[in-house]
């Protein structure tokens, strides 16, 4: 491979994670800015134009805080654990197409596809990078040597397991449609047939309960439950390593976010638009638009809706989810099967 080509690669690579993490410091602006929209109140609106440059200054001020280390924690596990909740996060976007055709890179005369890394299992990569990001809570929670960390984790585990199943149930049933477990030929299938959506509405639904619970939000964040477990698993955390966590969280949503906008919605296809008539940036523009209204929906969720208690967590996971998404896979599968037959 030339050089040139790998300097593309490069290129395309820190562009999709800056637009990750960029979009995780956004998302930190629009959580305030929206809560107070809806309580009536004004938000921020000091720092910068209309308050937003307010996330810049949240860095600068978690940068100058004082770094706790916990007396009885576990020094290399409790660094590590931020780490290893936000870094999964931030990977799991790599197989998501966030545009159609390919651009090319000024200076180097290399045009590459929108999406970091089109490989052939992309699916599974999803979900088995997305998976790693319970291990950083878990380490988290355990080496901070705090009970209400540990039960934070242990709750965060529990709840990894019971909805990851019915996620990984709806995104097979939406993968039967299209026979592929490649992101872009997902895409490629909604723009001749129809999106997704349209053939697994069952499964769009599961998929969107079950992707609050991955990401520990409300009404499914026992992992961080204020009036139970005081901060939950980043209780003892500060500065930087308390804002790894956070960035990790944001980045999660926009890579569930950008998921549910792949599978069932046609990602970055344009409606009443083909393919071949539609521009990059365009493309980009209509990805953009649907998983901002699924980013807007978590915050919605959150200043709407009561918490849930664990119990009814886990009666909606086990007993209701999953029996659900397993007629629903097995329906499809016996659909699909009569009609290539």
């Amino acid at each position: 491979m030339e050089f040139t080509a790998i300097l593309a690669i490069v290129i395309v690579t820190l562009l999709a994670f800056g637009g990750t993490v960029a979009v995780a410091g956004a998302m930190s602006l629009a959580e305030r800015r929206v809560s107070a929209w809806m309580q009536y109140r004004i938000g921020p609106s000091r720092v910068g134009p209309l308050g937003l440059l307010q996330p810049i200054a949240d860095l600068i001020k978690f940068m100058f805080k004082e770094e706790v280390m916990p007396e009885g924690a576990h020094p290399l596990l409790f660094r590590l654990a931020p780490i290893l909740s936000a870094v999964p996060a931030m990977m799991t976007f790599a197989v998501v197409p966030f545009g159609l055709g390919k651009i090319t890179i000024p200076g180097l005369n290399e045009s590459r596809p929108l999406v970091v890394a089109d490989i052939p299992v992309g699916a599974i990569y999803f979900l088995a990078v997305g998976s790693l990001g319970v291990y950083g809570i878990i380490l988290g929670g355990w080496a901070s040597n705090n009970k209400f960390s540990l039960l934070g984790s242990i709750r965060s585990g529990a709840q990894m397991l019971s909805y990851e199943l019915s996620l990984t149930l709806s995104m097979a049933a939406a993968i039967l449609m299209s026979g592929s477990l490649q992101m872009t030929e997902i895409v490629k299938h909604q723009a001749e047939h129809g999106w997704n959506i349209l053939y697994q509405p069952v499964a769009f639904i599961i998929f969107l309960i079950a992707m609050f619970a991955e990401t520990n939000r409300h009404p499914f964040d026992f992992a961080e439950c204020e009036p139970e477990l005081v901060g939950g698993f980043h209780t003892e955390y500060s500065s930087m390593k308390f804002a790894m966590f956070f960035v990790g969280e944001y980045c999660a949503m926009f890579a569930m976010s950008g998921m549910i906008t792949t599978l069932f919605l046609g990602g970055p296809l344009v409606p009443f638009l083909p393919i071949e008539q539609t521009p990059w940036w365009l493309s980009v523009i209509a990805f953009a638009m649907k998983s901002g209204v699924f980013l807007f929906l978590y915050l919605w969720v959150r200043w709407s809706l009561p918490r849930f208690k664990y119990d009814q967590l886990m009666d909606l996971g086990w007993k209701k989810l999953l029996p659900v998404a397993l007629l629903n896979f097995a329906v499809t599968g016996t659909i699909v099967v009569l009609a290539n037959s």
